[in-house]
């Protein structure tokens, strides 16, 4: 089987990337297989996951403007060349099925070109963020985009959604459920014996992690002891923000912005529990990525993300923005550690569910079930 991923660059850390090295190097170790990883801005950067070696890689060198909308005037004007150099890759190689990963402009052309080779695209996000949008349309021109979005969907011979709550933002038939892979499973697990609640992930408001820092004030008052670890980075200013924000609460010693690391299963080995605070997910890999480490997740159920991953067994789903019960339930979890054993055996459990083999399986499904 020939198969083409289409993505916007692998330079850069992000789970689109993360998760799309795993489904590569799956594919690629299978005999007969050919996997190609188109990108528009590579910039000669050198992949930042490992990539099997028969993997093959084209950059089109489009290099839209990233700090811009990609439906910039300025990136607008690349349009033209980025499909013509994008239909002639494709005609050349030939492929089985083309699957377009990253959510950019090429979205918008890939099922109109090329027409008799099937087309698949994933989504990584939740349409949740989309549907004020769709209630209530207030700028006529993100209302005929998303009408236009929707149509360009059913063109799709398959869209990949990563949880069923999911399916019901779509207007079209053509969805298939495929959760995200396990990228670890470690063969030892967390002792939960450090008095440490981690959490990681791109630091970005979406993440909650102001309300994080209000939740830690009232744990660290009623629960002294504890330390929350955040990992991973952002925009400076707003990392520069959440700072003066644990430094004004005077938290600094015992909740501590970690930057990024190359070691979160360390990190999370050598932690207790994990703790979410999104605004909205679509399926945060780092929950089973902390589940596959033994580690019990408490979390808002948002939507749709933590509810997929997370039951009464393996942590605690709170309302979203109900910061009180967020902060009491960490108390209750940080005071039990008889409970934080039995929800880690379970989060682990949980995890192994999702293995590579297991959600690959699903995936050459759908192309066998495409080219038959």
């Amino acid at each position: 089987m020939k198969i083409i991923f289409i993505i916007d660059q692998v330079y850069l850390h992000g789970g689109i990337e993360r998760v799309l090295s795993i489904k590569a190097n799956y594919l690629a170790s299978i005999p007969d297989n050919e996997i190609y990883i188109i990108t528009t801005e590579q910039k000669d950067k050198k992949p930042c996951y490992e990539f099997n070696d028969k993997i093959i890689f084209k950059d089109l060198g489009i290099n839209y403007q990233r700090n811009k909308s990609y439906f910039h005037p300025v990136n607008l004007r690349k349009l033209p060349k980025h499909i013509k150099r994008t239909k002639s890759v494709i005609k050349k190689i030939n492929p089985d099925i083309v699957v377009v990963c990253s959510h950019s402009t090429d979205t918008y052309f890939i099922p109109f070109i090329n027409k008799d080779i099937p087309k698949v695209k994933e989504f990584h996000y939740s349409k949740f963020i989309e549907l004020e949008n769709r209630r209530n349309p207030r700028n006529l021109q993100k209302k005929y985009f998303l009408k236009f979005a929707d149509y360009v969907e059913t063109k799709y011979d398959r869209l990949v959604i990563l949880n069923q709550d999911e399916a019901t933002y779509y207007t079209s038939n053509n969805t298939v459920v495929i959760p995200n892979p396990l990228t670890f499973y470690p063969e030892k697990v967390s002792t939960i014996s450090n008095n440490i609640v981690i959490t990681a992930g791109r630091i970005a408001s979406v993440k909650g992690y102001d309300m994080l820092i209000d939740i830690w004030e009232i744990v660290s008052k009623k629960h002294p002891g504890w330390e929350l670890h955040i990992y991973g980075d952002g925009e400076p200013g707003y990392v520069k923000m959440l700072q003066d924000k644990i430094n004004t609460k005077n938290l600094q010693n015992h909740l501590i912005l970690k930057g990024v690391t190359n070691d979160v299963k360390g990190k999370m080995l050598a932690s207790s529990i994990f703790a979410m605070s999104s605004h909205n997910e679509c399926f945060p890999l780092v929950l089973l990525e902390a589940q596959a480490c033994g580690l019990p997740i408490i979390s808002f159920d948002c939507p749709n993300g933590p509810r997929n991953i997370v039951n009464t067994q393996n942590g605690v789903l709170i309302p979203v923005y109900d910061n009180i019960e967020f902060a009491n339930q960490l108390i209750e979890l940080m005071k039990n550690k008889m409970k934080l054993e039995e929800m880690g055996k379970n989060a682990r459990q949980n995890a192994s569910n999702y293995s590579v083999e297991n959600v690959m399986k699903l995936w050459n499904n759908m192309f066998n079930e495409l080219l038959s």
